[in-house]
């Protein structure tokens, strides 16, 4: 099976999913997380502000850094392949991968 990774920019916590107005992409997307949590599938969410390391540990992430910047995640990696940049992936690609 699997595992789908998930490079998002820096975000006040580490779903995205707190304050006062939260975009709807992020409610969205958590809620299809979750979802693929049931059906046992690993998502594994990481955070730019709260974990760089994660980054700067992944080759295909970082060389997507530096060409890219921050303002081409988030990045979405399946099985370590580089799967879907710029936007976050819809349950029916999700439930694809």
């Amino acid at each position: 099976m699997s595992i789908i990774e998930i490079f998002e920019p820096a975000l006040c916590c580490s779903t995205g999913v707190c304050g006062p107005d939260v975009p709807q992409e992020l409610v969205t997307f958590s809620a299809d997380v979750e979802w693929l949590g049931r059906q046992g599938i690993q998502v594994v969410r990481y955070n730019l502000a709260s974990e760089p390391g994660a980054f700067a540990n992944k080759p295909t992430v970082l060389e997507f850094l530096q060409l890219s910047g921050s303002g081409g995640l988030p990045l979405t990696l399946v099985a370590g392949a580089f799967a879907m940049a710029g936007r976050y992936p819809t349950r029916d690609e999700l439930a694809r991968w």
